[in-house]
């Protein structure tokens, strides 16, 4: 674990709180296809298919970089990467404006999607901050900044309606350039790099920094974080236009209620840390998954028309999701799923501590390609199918098939490394500490019977 000497408290709330609020502008950056992308589609005809490609393109490059940047990070410390990455994206947002075919517009997003890779680079340096003990409410309260998502989400439409949807975008370039320039000017070395400075020494490889990425454990992290982050981005990017097209709202009123799914995935991640350290993360996945379950199953229910044959004649009747009911589930929805990111990103740091950027990276990644091919598939479904919620319908089956997944990998796996745990229900989620509820209970587990930690 890395050394906190002469770290105090104002020095790890100064590094959260400019973290926080930098990737917040970030992800608001991130997520501007959402409201513009809607003016965008109008003005040149685009497909539904068309239209979930241009809002994925910018989550495929925040994804794809954060395995570069993650290492970098652990390499040139946060201080560096994130300025220079705000900076970088703030340039491709305001060229954005000068873009008039579909196919340049790809192009661009690909630049503006360098936002998205924020948020491994202030994983990287929080958690150089803190002791282990409190990186899961620390990581959490930072990823709180998803918030981004809900300021574009309540604020951008009424800049479109004022500015249009290019100077909507010179103002989100302005903001992020400038916040880009306060993160430097306020912010410090983190405690690694400040002591590789003062000793010297090099910083860790790319090649060590990479290798625990052979470990199916860490694929297995960012299976879950393909769900939890993956199809939030996704769905805080569909839902303004599936409230204009299924429900027939102006823009403003779908961005405000799609901002209402937005703000609780974001700030209660802060939540979804301190659960995951005082209960285990394991136990906040779980949670997670069945709430979205029957979350997902309502959403996906379509309007329909039933005819049944009565003692008197035909008896016809509808269902379907209202309006109200519809948005409170969104809202529910969003709130198990900041619980989940949360949970993911506990983690990490506990069985990584030495390879946070490039293991957070790959994460990371996995987790952003969610949001890159679940825009595209709502697209193609809404084409192929005609039916507005066929989307969550894709949603329901992903997060049926990862809840069973990684509760019989996780029973298998601990069955086959901890022969004495097989048949507890209760298993810890720290790697060295594998304790069943008798183990809670005397304190230790007999050294004959406890096998060495396999990392």
């Amino acid at each position: 674990m890395h050394s906190l000497e002469g770290v105090n408290r104002s020095d790890q709330y100064r590094a959260l709180g400019l973290s926080t609020f930098a990737f917040t502008v970030c992800f608001a950056v991130w997520t501007i296809f959402s409201i513009i992308g809607v003016k965008i589609k109008g003005e040149l005809g685009l497909s539904d298919t068309q239209f979930g490609l241009l809002v994925a393109t910018p989550v495929l490059t925040g994804s794809i970089s954060r395995i570069f940047l993650g290492v970098w990070t652990e390499q040139f410390g946060g201080r560096l990467m994130f300025p220079l990455q705000m900076l970088i994206t703030a340039i491709c947002v305001w060229l954005l404006t000068s873009v008039r075919t579909y196919e340049v517009f790809l192009l661009a997003a690909l630049g503006l999607g360098l936002a998205g890779g924020s948020f491994i680079i202030g994983v990287a340096y929080v958690s150089q901050w803190f002791e282990k003990e409190k990186q899961g409410t620390a990581l959490g309260i930072f990823g709180a900044g998803n918030v981004g998502a809900a300021v574009t989400n309540f604020a951008a439409p009424f800049l479109v309606v004022a500015l249009g949807w290019e100077g909507t975008a010179r103002v989100y370039a302005v903001v992020l350039a400038i916040t880009a320039v306060l993160f430097y000017v306020l912010s410090k070395d983190d405690p690694a790099q400040a002591a590789r400075k003062k000793t010297g020494s090099s910083a860790v490889s790319t090649a060590d920094q990479l290798a625990p990425l052979k470990n199916i454990q860490v694929w297995r992290f960012a299976t879950y974080y393909f769900f939890v982050f993956g199809a939030f981005v996704a769905l805080a990017s569909f839902l303004p236009r599936y409230y204009v097209g299924a429900y027939g709202l102006e823009l403003t009123t779908a961005g405000v209620l799609a901002g209402l799914y937005s703000l609780p995935g974001s700030v209660f991640r802060a939540l979804g840390g301190w659960m995951s350290d005082k209960w285990g993360a394991r136990f906040v996945m779980y949670f997670t998954f069945i709430v979205s379950l029957v979350c997902l199953f309502i959403m996906s229910y379509p309007q329909t028309s039933y005819a049944v044959q009565g003692i008197s004649g035909v008896i016809n009747f509808e269902f379907g999701v209202g309006l109200s009911l519809f948005v409170a589930i969104t809202v529910v929805l969003g709130f198990v799923m900041s619980l989940g990111k949360a949970a993911v990103y506990k983690h990490i740091p506990v069985y990584y501590p030495h390879h946070v950027g490039s293991v957070g990276g790959l994460v990371g990644m996995i987790g952003g390609l969610g949001g890159f091919f679940l825009p595209i598939s709502f697209g193609v479904l809404l084409d192929a199918t005609g039916v507005w919620t066929a989307p969550y319908m894709l949603m329901f089956v992903l997060v049926a098939v990862s809840t069973v997944w990684m509760h019989v990998a996780i029973r298998r796996m601990e069955k086959r490394r901890y022969p004495v745990l097989g048949g507890e229900k209760t298993l810890s989620d720290l790697p060295e500490m594998p304790l069943s509820k008798s183990d809670e209970q005397t304190g230790q587990v007999a050294s004959a019977e406890r096998p060495s930690p396999v990392h």
